[in-house]
């Protein structure tokens, strides 16, 4: 079991996330925008960023990036509507970030976020 955490502004996509990964049996945290994010950060551990690339006042971009600082070994998989644009900004940022365009199948979600943490403990970084 992983602790997930998902920055999603849409509250009906958010609390489907959620639902899909807590039945993958995933610890899971979920926020409606960045700035929230980075403060459940703060306060504890996670294995995964699960954030929308377009949200108001912090883009899930800046997200990662700021989340990085405080967790270098955080994950992060992009969800978007926009894939063409968005893998663009981020291809400098976190390169290794996995982008799943909406709409997308959950056992998609799920199979991303497995391949991740799996990276995760390869590298020898075990999870929490």
């Amino acid at each position: 079991m992983a602790r997930i955490l998902i920055a999603e502004d849409d509250d009906s996509m958010r609390h489907f996330l959620s639902r899909a990964l807590e039945r993958a049996g995933h610890e899971v945290v979920s926020v409606g925008h960045g700035a929230e994010a980075l403060a459940v950060i703060a306060e504890g551990r996670f294995d995964l960023l699960l954030a929308d690339i377009v949200m108001p006042e912090m883009d899930g971009i800046e997200l990662a990036q700021r989340a990085a600082e405080t967790d270098r070994n955080i994950r992060v998989i992009f969800i978007t509507g926009f894939a063409g644009v968005a893998l663009n900004r981020a291809q400098g940022e976190r390169a290794q970030a996995k982008v799943l365009s909406k709409p997308f199948h959950l056992r998609e979600l799920v199979s991303e976020v497995d391949r991740a943490l799996a990276a995760r403990v390869n590298e020898g970084i075990r999870p929490l």
